[in-house]
């Protein structure tokens, strides 16, 4: 019951959400003072587009979302309603239940990062937490704060699980038109064969 699975975050993507915002090309154009400034604010509006309010909850999640399905809206859902007014900031990908989004998030949350957005709440589903490269808990500083929570989606759905439904039924799928290519190859020898042999030898000829 969780957003998304441990073999989601693997140590290439980890890598990669570290150094995009880094990089020359993964800066803000405008701003440039820091790489948690690169928002939908800045870039376009792709969520809400609306800046946090006075007496809003702001709560942080940070997530793969690469391949989004129902488990990551639950998830999210449960995260909008532990605040009477949530302004929620997503890491790595956005939909409805999302004010503001994060371009290029780092794996671990830091300090900087809270301090800058001025984080209230900090959510994970219930799956894996996979340590940071140097075997560090990448939400150790929102633990830290008391400001760290787990959230229950209450879907059983996971991105592992739904690749693993494709590969799965693609193999089936393979193997099926493995054997129905098999019959017909079979089929088409037998009938050449049968062709090329003189008439009065094939069966069913007298």
């Amino acid at each position: 019951k969780a957003h998304h699975s441990s073999q989601e975050m693997s140590s290439e993507y980890r890598e990669y959400a570290d150094s995009f915002g880094k990089c020359p090309g993964g800066r803000n154009p405008w701003t440039g003072v820091s790489q948690f400034l690169q928002t939908s604010q800045k870039i376009i509006q792709f969520a809400s587009g609306k800046e946090p309010q006075p007496g809003e909850t702001v709560i942080y999640v940070a997530g793969a979302f690469d391949l989004f399905h129902i488990g990551h809206v639950d998830f999210l859902e449960k995260v909008h309603r532990l605040a009477e007014r949530p302004y929620i900031i997503a890491g790595l990908h956005f939909d409805q239940y999302v004010s503001e989004v994060v371009i290029g998030a780092p794996y671990a949350v830091t300090a900087e990062l809270l301090s800058h957005f001025k984080v209230d709440l900090v959510c994970h589903g219930k799956t894996e937490i996979i340590p940071d490269r140097d075997g560090s808990d990448p939400y150790q500083e929102p633990k830290r704060r008391g400001i760290f929570r787990q959230i229950d989606s209450g879907s059983n759905l996971t991105t592992d699980l739904i690749v693993q439904r494709i590969i799965t039924n693609r193999l089936e799928y393979e193997a099926r038109n493995q054997k129905k290519e098999a019959k017909e190859l079979a089929f088409l020898e037998a009938a050449r064969q049968q062709a090329a042999q003189p008439l009065g030898e094939r069966d069913g000829d007298f």
